[in-house]
């Protein structure tokens, strides 16, 4: 099954959503995504925890560059009961590029020339601290 992404409200405006199009246009791996604002019952405006619980709802896992708040948005999610598809937070420094083959390559860390795709990335699935890896 793949994957499934949504883009949160600090990455709307950001050339990423114009990086995904353009790669959605022309590639036979598209990337399913979604961005806060875009869905009815997901509006601009929406707090971290309902971010998180709605994407929990529709299986997505949450794309994002607020590390200072969404990891403990997260881990508060999680010791409440709640599950999570997966958050990624993007460094700040990403590369377009490297963001869409990582974001194609369903979140894994695939080699490709010039190192590796998920290096761009930092991933949280637990919400522990000692489980935050950079990938």
């Amino acid at each position: 099954m793949p994957l499934r992404f949504l883009l949160d409200e600090d990455l709307r405006g950001w050339a990423l959503w114009q990086a995904i199009r353009r790669h959605n246009a022309v590639n036979v791996d598209p990337i399913d995504v979604a961005r806060v604002g875009d869905p009815v019952d997901l509006p601009l405006g929406t707090k971290d925890p309902d971010v998180l619980i709605w994407a929990e709802r529709c299986c997505r896992i949450v794309v994002s560059r607020d590390e200072s708040t969404m990891k403990s948005h997260l881990a508060i999610h999680l010791r409440a009961g709640h599950g999570s598809p997966g958050l990624f937070l993007m460094r700040k420094r990403s590369r377009l590029f490297d963001v869409v083959d990582f974001l194609v390559a369903g979140g894994g860390i695939r080699q490709r020339a010039g190192g590796l795709a998920g290096s761009v990335v930092q991933h949280s699935l637990t919400g522990a601290d000692d489980a935050n890896a950079s990938v």
